[in-house]
């Protein structure tokens, strides 16, 4: 059981593949330039947490508790956000890029994804509902049975939605957009 609490402290340029973060709970604090490359933060909780030019790639988030946490121009690729500890989980995402990670089954609601690459992401089952995905390229980006429910879509690129497969009331796309919604039909739009 965690018993430690670490509040309002700033960790620059460390090293976390050489120097292991301490288990513990992390409150009002930022992270910056850190590396946490296929770290283990498992069973560690961030609440009200920034995490800037950061890599997190590959990390152990295996129960960890991310509420109310920012990423800004974080590279993180491979993470698995479905193994995260899902009581009040709440991110955003700014400039980061996020290939190749999933974010199966997880309630997302009103998630902001501004500037991002998420290509080849697992949405899969995500209740995705008024969330923005501002400027971001989501090739291959998968979409499941997910609640696309009022997203905003409208200067996101690169996406292919299957709107028989997902629910996309009140979801908002650009008119160069609706090739994403139409591509799974084979058809030729000049």
């Amino acid at each position: 059981m965690i018993t430690k609490i670490i509040e309002d402290k700033s960790f620059i340029g460390i090293n976390f593949t050489e120097k292991t973060l301490d288990k513990a709970e992390y409150e009002n604090c930022n992270f910056s330039n850190c590396n946490f490359f296929t770290s283990n933060l498992s069973k560690i909780k961030f609440t009200d947490c920034s995490f800037e030019y950061c890599d997190l790639s590959m990390a152990n988030i295996s129960n960890t508790a991310l509420r109310k946490v920012n990423f800004n121009n974080c590279k993180m690729l491979g993470l698995h956000f479905e193994d995260c500890n899902k009581f009040l989980l709440e991110m955003e995402f700014n400039s980061c890029i996020l290939n190749l990670s999933c974010f199966y089954k997880l309630e997302l609601k009103n998630t902001k994804f501004v500037d991002c690459k998420l290509n080849e992401v697992d949405f899969t089952e995500t209740k995705l509902s008024g969330s923005v995905f501002d400027s971001c390229d989501l090739l291959g980006a998968m979409f499941r049975n997910t609640n696309l429910e009022k997203v905003d879509f409208r200067t996101a690129y690169n996406y292919s939605i299957y709107p028989e497969s997902n629910k996309i009331k009140k979801a908002k796309f650009s008119v160069n957009g609706l090739i994403g919604l139409l591509d799974s039909y084979d058809i030729v739009i000049e």
